[in-house]
């Protein structure tokens, strides 16, 4: 069993003692409104508003099974996660407990490919809002459109934790209102109440009314399930950003404890709106996208544009959480010694400014990559990344299982927050998270990032077993040679 992390926070177990300034040098600038609204806009990415449609179109109306599902998945590992940040809150997160629990072997390659993960995403998204942008002021070139938008976002991160907490407080307020306004005005417009709509008041019958609840018959909703999945990732981000705010005990417990209606709200009541206005299998779904074509169905004028808008807050504020959490997770594994030192150096203000360059530097390349071979390299990098949610979830449930008992046994005062029913649920959630990943095998777009996303997992683990070996070789040449 290793130590801790030099991060985590060992001090109070009391719930409402605020953490002391870390000793590791980042500086606890977070607010609870901030944290507040990161827990909350964690759970909704950009996928849920333009990649919806597809999964829609495939499932019909049992898309709402394939949401749940993968809800039901998330609920629970945030559970466990938010059992082993309130005991030891850390910006290392899952990683640091991968490390304790399972091996310094387990800390490093989960770290590494979550890492790996962000800075794909970084390119992935600062693609996407260029796009939006460029149509706008098509003046400018998409490609400077996607470095404006990634060099104004890694300026206000190298400000402060505060400005990347400021940020995220109002992109992610944007969303959480857009999804709010949507769920009322569609149901009143479902129901016939909302006045100047001309919507039919259809109520319910669009979810069994053409075809059945399931029109493509059961097994769609499996492939609902790969279709969604992947919009869920990010609801484990605030349990690494509470390590920077005065009380991560309090954020993490309430974030972990609100987990089940932020997915049930903002996933499955906005989809259920969007399968109750339009028939399943209404080509504007995928022409337009779901949420337009919702608002275009209730007469809501401008409905494109208005959605562009709101889609590309959402793409900025992935790009902005993708930064700061990619860089805390090599800062964490520069102060484990699995990154290089220089990334757990920090500024005055408190800020891993090397950790975040060097995050934003690859993001920049896969940029590049994305424009010049975007059906290469950069298809490499997005498939090769492309199982790592899972993977890294999966790392969650068995660190969970493993620290359990060391906390049980070391500092039971510290389980504020348990998961239910363990360790039956952690195993039942595991054999969940396994499925997927066989059940992609058989899907001709996820086998490939399976089987990439699994070589790179081996190449970053057989590197930490080699590093490893060399570590206790030296130490055992120290020994003798003593």
């Amino acid at each position: 069993m290793s130590s801790l992390p030099p991060s985590v926070v060992t001090d109070s177990p009391k719930q409402d003692d605020p953490a002391p300034q870390q000793s590791s040098g980042l500086q606890a600038g977070l607010k609870n409104r901030h944290l507040s609204m990161i827990a909350i806009g964690g759970v909704i990415g950009a996928g849920l508003f333009v990649g919806s449609g597809s999964g829609i179109a495939a499932a019909g109306p049992g898309i709402l099974l394939s949401y749940a599902l993968v809800g039901t998945m998330v609920v629970f590992v945030m559970r466990m996660l938010g059992e082993m940040a309130v005991a030891n809150p850390t910006s290392g997160s899952f990683s640091a407990y991968a490390d304790r629990a399972l091996g310094r072997w387990a800390g490093f390659s989960i770290g590494w490919l979550y890492w790996f993960f962000w800075v794909v995403v970084l390119a992935v998204e600062a693609t996407a809002g260029a796009t939006i942008l460029h149509g706008w002021v098509s003046g400018v070139p998409q490609w400077a459109w996607a470095l404006i938008v990634m060099a104004v976002l890694t300026a206000t991160n190298l400000v402060s934790v505060g400005s990347y907490g400021e940020f995220e407080f109002w992109f992610a307020g944007i969303k959480v209102v857009a999804i709010a306004a949507f769920i009322v005005l569609g149901g009143l417009a479902a129901f016939g109440i909302l006045p100047g709509s001309d919507h039919e008041a259809v109520g319910m019958a669009n979810l069994t009314g053409h075809g059945g609840f399931l029109p493509n018959g059961p097994g769609a909703i499996l492939t609902g399930v790969l279709m969604v999945v992947f919009s869920f990732m990010g609801s484990e981000i605030v349990t690494l950003a509470a390590g920077e705010s005065q009380n991560p005990r309090k954020a993490i417990t309430k974030a972990t404890n609100s987990v089940i209606w932020r997915v049930g709200v903002f996933y499955l009541g906005s989809i259920l709106i969007v399968v109750s206005l339009l028939k399943w299998d209404d080509p504007a779904i995928v022409k337009k996208g779901s949420y337009v074509a919702a608002l275009d169905s209730i007469g809501i004028a401008h409905a494109g544009q208005i959605m562009n808008v709101i889609v590309l807050t959402a793409v900025l504020s992935c790009l902005n959480s993708g930064l700061y959490t990619a860089s805390r997770m090599a800062f964490s594994l520069g102060q484990r010694g699995d990154a290089p030192a220089r990334f757990a150096q920090t500024s005055k203000g408190g800020v891993p400014r090397n950790a975040i360059l060097g995050s934003v530097l690859f993001g920049f390349v896969a940029v590049f990559f994305n424009y010049e071979w975007p059906d290469t390299v950069f298809k490499f990098l997005l498939n090769s990344s492309g199982a790592v949610a899972l993977f890294v979830w999966l790392v969650i449930c068995f660190s969970q299982l493993r620290m359990r008992r060391i906390i049980e046994r070391e500092e039971p005062e510290k389980l504020i927050v348990r998961m239910w029913l363990f360790p039956y649920l952690t195993w039942a959630t595991i054999g969940m998270i396994s499925f997927v990943l066989v059940y992609m095998l058989t899907d001709k777009d996820g086998r490939p990032q399976v089987l990439l996303s699994l070589l790179v997992a081996a190449v970053v683990i057989a590197v930490s077993l080699v590093r490893e070996r060399m570590r206790r070789n030296r130490r055992e040449d120290a020994v003798t040679g003593s």
